[in-house]
Order: C-alpha cells, then structure tokens, then sequence
C-alpha cells in the first residue's frame, strides 16, 4: 500500500514538470473527433492512465524519440460527450485526462476538448418534438409545455431544483394544418397551488402581454428560437415557494409571426445593451419600451384570431426548489414534469 502510494506520487510530480510540454492537437470532423496526445518518455508506462471522458486511448505508439503517442479516434456519440445548445451553434465537450490513481482520486491532469459545428437549418433537437409531454387541444392546435434539464440536453428527469440554478420550460404548438404561428408566453405567473385563485400568492414571471419581468429582476432570458411555434424560457429557480410545490401557470398564444405588436410580443431585458428587446427582430425592439410601463393591449387582428381559441392555459409543475445550504432532502414527486390538463 505504501509503495503504490509513494509510486502515484511521483508520477503525479513528474507529470506536472512534463504537461507543459505536451503537444495535443485536436481534429473536430463530422460526428467524430481525432486527437493526438504527445506523451513524455518517462510517462509512456502509464500510457492505460490517459483518458478521454471515459475512453482509452484507441491507438498507442512509441516513437524513435522515445516519446509517446496517444491517438483517441471516436465518434462524438462516444466517451460521454456532453452536447449543447448554444444559439446557431452545437457544441460537444469532453476532457482529457490523466488518472495514474484509481477513477474514485481526481485527475492529475485535465485539458478541456471542445468541438463548435453551426446547427443545421430547422434542426431541432430530438427529445423537441410533438410527442413530448402532455398535449391539449384548442382551435385545431396542440400545446405543450415541460421542464428541461439545465443543460438543455434531455427532458428533465427530476422535479427538485436547487435554487438558484436554471429551469428551461419549453413550450410549442403543433400546427399540423395551419398556416407558419410563432407563438408566445403571454403571462407566467408561479404559484404553490395548481389552480389560480382571486386570492393567489404568486410569483410575477412575464406580465404586460410578453415582457420576461425577470430578466429585469434576474438572470432569466428567452432563448433563441430553434422554430416559430416554440419558445424556451430560461428561467433561473427563486425563493417563492422554496421548499413547497410550486407551479407555472402560463398563458400561451399562437399569432402571425408577421404581425408583432406591444400586445404580441416575447420581450426580455439584455443587461448589456440596457434596453429590453424583442426575442424574434431586435431590429424591432421599440416595441418592448412599453414593459417599462403599460403596453397597449389592443390589437388590429385580436378579434379575428383570438376568437378562434387560438390561446391556451398551461401549468407545469409541481416543482420543488430547495436551498442546497440547507442539508434537508426532498424526494422527487412521482409526476410527469410536463404541463397539467
């Protein structure tokens, strides 16, 4: 035992006078990655202790110099790849790593390997489709609203979320006759109980038909659109409700996505350029200035549309948000993480 430790200790110490170095040459091509890992002489012994996510090396040579070469070939569906939406662009991350002590010790060595593709026109993420969640009709149209995972990844798989931290809510519109709808979150309010009532405690989210209060307030955002008929709030977790079930009540609506007004409209607040803008033509953004005050809520083409049931009410929930500095646990609800008939 104390030879093996003695042993790991001076690997660990050798290797951080040699990584700096290290020659590593990443390849980024379609759906796969091609790295080549130059390792010292001394270190060629452990070459089994180089690591990319959770895959070996698939090739290993020694070089006349003495020197090794770790080459990892594999497809970006492989060594736990994390994919991610960013925008117009996917990106994959994994690291490099070497572990000359069992996987349970940390990394004595860790290089971030990042690969940037632009998303594909229309693509939209495979878990984003119609058949996700709970559907309910109005005016020939299906809604949806669910609860992703933080990294936008996956649905998500548990209701409890740490405060602070994000909650995508993603909502669409299956349009399966109709003609191209964009459609927006009119108002979200949170409350603890299922059902609003005159006497609700609730949580302002996006009030005067479409401004995101909380950007304002928070850190949330409306994410870009990956097509007009849904909509992802990026939402960050708050302490109304914390610890109880909390539930989003959303107004949805399905509009012209040529015809954006101050009462049709997805606005957030872009800290940056202190100003709110409009999530679908910044170009537009004039007609978000009203979420400093009232926005008027007429419209040209309201009875028209809205006559046609072309709104929706949606709840998700319940969700659970807990303080992580509090060390009492909450198991998950057995409930599906998606909008409430």
């Amino acid at each position: 035992m104390g030879t093996q430790l003695y042993l790991g200790v001076i690997v660990v110490a050798l290797f951080a006078t040699t990584v700096a170095n290290a020659e590593i040459k990443v390849n980024c091509e379609k759906g796969s990655i091609n790295i080549t890992w130059r390792i010292h002489p001394m270190l060629v012994p452990f070459a089994a202790h180089h690591f990319l996510g959770n895959c070996m090396a698939s090739r290993f040579n020694v070089l006349p110099s003495g020197e090794g070469n770790a080459e990892f070939n594999y497809k970006l569906d492989d060594c736990n790849f994390k994919r991610l939406m960013k925008g117009k662009k996917l990106l994959y991350k994994n690291e490099l790593a070497f572990r000359p002590q069992p996987r349970s010790s940390p990394a004595s060595y860790v290089y971030p390997i990042e690969c940037v593709y632009p998303r594909p026109k229309g693509w939209i993420p495979p878990f984003l489709n119609a058949g996700s969640g709970v559907a309910e009709g109005r005016g020939g149209l299906k809604f949806h609203m669910l609860l992703l995972n933080e990294g936008i990844t996956a649905v998500a798989e548990t209701n409890v979320i740490p405060l602070g931290s994000f909650m995508p809510i993603w909502a669409t519109v299956a349009q399966e006759s109709h003609q191209p709808l964009l459609l927006l979150m009119e108002e979200c309010v949170a409350a603890t109980t299922p059902e609003l009532q005159a006497n609700s405690n609730v949580y302002p989210i996006i009030t005067n038909k479409g401004c995101l209060l909380d950007s304002e307030n928070g850190n949330s955002s409306f994410l870009q659109r990956y097509h007009s008929s849904a909509i992802t709030l990026y939402l960050q977790s708050f302490k109304f409700g914390l610890g109880a079930e909390v539930y989003i009540h959303c107004k949805l609506l399905a509009w012209d996505p040529e015809v954006l007004s101050e009462s049709k409209k997805a606005c957030h607040y872009v800290k940056e350029n202190e100003r709110w803008e409009l999530l679908d033509d910044p170009m537009q953004s004039s007609i978000c200035e009203c979420c400093s005050r009232t926005c008027n809520t007429r419209s040209k083409r309201g009875d028209e549309w809205e006559s046609n049931g072309f709104r929706h009410t949606s709840v998700l929930g319940p969700l659970i948000i807990m303080d992580p500095s509090q060390h009492n646990t909450h198991n998950a609800s057995d409930v599906s993480i998606a909008d409430q008939d």
